[in-house]
């Protein structure tokens, strides 16, 4: 009769008993290590963001819309509803689009978006103080928003071509930094200063991706804020958002209104908020409830974990994004999703601080939830391009293959 040797046993950990936190964060690893986990986080998220402004479009322009179109409390969300069922074609279009042609769109993309800024800078339309409208007929655009997906694209397809070259800081500041300043500026020219700080966001973003040095990256970021700060004290109402955002009630009722309304909205809200449609701010005392403030409102309506549950579908959004970048091995798909999130996350930053008096009060929408077609169209076409990335990389191309002949395979077999 034989016995075990000791020093062959091998001792074994027992498995994470159900329930255990250690065995849920194993599991959420391996969720998140499926090929299709970036894919699905950017259509759930998107949706959801989605969803979620059109409710707040529809309660928080009730009011506006009952006193400016004739009793129809409905006319805003309609308006935003037309603009989604638009453009939710063109993101399918965007995520089926082949990598070829989009490159091919880059430098007509760039040039158009510079026309139009160019335009708007000269015969735009004058808005709440920004020069940032351009009519074209019965419709008015806003050539800055579309500027933002063709500014980034277009870096991208440049960074893409130098990628081997990108260890010259030539190559790397020029032509993409000039491009870039030079669309900051025609924007500066119309008082635009929100959307020269997203276009500084991409440009420091990008820059920081190539690896640009640490001095020089500095250097340009403080340049084009000593440029922009510069610019916003030419006007007298600019200043005084500047100098009292961090105390709004200062200037209760002049510059500090908005700001400290928006206040009175998040505090009012609590945990969970007053509900949906229960808001008082928008019944007149908060400035463009349904457009740059919309947030407020939110807060107000679905409390803190209304805007917590938004913070993080936007931290989603960026997390598949970044996942995307990071594993790509085409440079274009690298660069331009980089890109893509450092606009939205930086543009929900300025907006959510904004509201929370954190950030002078710029005139920057919350992406997919304010109101407003201009903003909405090139996020949702934005949000196509990422998704289309994310089906396009190898291992979720081929999940998605096996699905669909699994798919097509069981209605065969249902069919006989």
């Amino acid at each position: 009769m034989t016995t075990a040797n000791p020093e062959d046993t091998q001792i074994l950990a027992p498995p994470p008993r159900p329930g255990t936190l250690r065995s849920g964060l194993l599991a959420l690893r391996d969720a998140l290590d499926r090929p299709l986990t970036a894919y699905y986080l950017l259509l759930g998220a998107s949706a959801l963001l989605l969803t979620i402004g059109l409710i707040m479009v529809l309660s928080a322009s009730s009011v506006y819309s009952y006193e400016t179109h004739d009793g129809d409390s409905y006319a805003v969300v309609k308006r935003q509803l037309m603009w989604v069922l638009l453009g939710l074609p063109f993101a399918w279009i965007a995520s089926r689009m082949p990598l070829r042609l989009l490159r091919a769109l880059a430098y007509p993309g760039y040039i158009l978006s510079l026309t139009l800024l160019l335009l708007t800078a000269f015969i735009g339309v004058r808005i709440n103080g920004n020069q940032n409208w351009l009519a074209l007929g019965p419709l008015q655009i806003q050539p800055s928003e579309i500027a933002k997906l063709a500014l980034i694209v277009w870096a991208a397809h440049i960074y893409a071509n130098k990628e081997r070259r990108l260890d010259s800081l030539h190559h790397m500041l020029v032509p993409v930094v000039p491009g870039l300043l030079l669309a900051t500026l025609l924007v500066v020219v119309g008082h635009d200063l929100g959307t020269a700080l997203v276009f500084a966001a991409i440009m420091a973003g990008l820059l920081w991706v190539v690896g640009v040095p640490g001095r020089i990256f500095g250097f340009l970021i403080l340049v084009v804020s000593v440029l922009a700060f510069g610019m916003a004290t030419l006007d007298q109402e600019r200043v005084d958002r500047l100098t009292n955002f961090v105390d709004p009630f200062k200037d209760f009722h002049d510059a500090g209104w908005q700001p400290a309304h928006g206040l009175y909205a998040l505090s009012t809200g609590g945990w969970f908020g007053q509900g949906i449609g229960a808001s008082q701010q928008k019944w007149g005392q908060l400035p463009e409830a349904h457009t740059d403030f919309i947030f407020a409102v939110l807060g107000e309506e679905l409390g803190l974990v209304g805007t917590l549950l938004v913070i993080g579908l936007f931290l989603t959004i960026a997390y598949a994004a970044l996942r995307i970048a990071r594993q790509s091995a085409d440079p274009f798909v690298r660069y331009a999703s980089f890109g893509i999130v450092v606009w939205l996350i930086g543009q929900m930053i300025i907006n959510v601080g904004m509201v929370l008096a954190l950030l002078p009060v710029v005139g920057i929408p919350l992406p997919l939830v304010s109101y407003g077609g201009s903003a909405l169209m090139p996020s949702l076409v934005a949000l196509g391009l990422l998704i289309g990335f994310a089906r396009r990389e190898p291992e979720a191309a081929r999940a998605l293959a096996q699905r669909k002949k699994a798919r097509s395979a069981g209605l065969a077999a249902g069919r006989i």
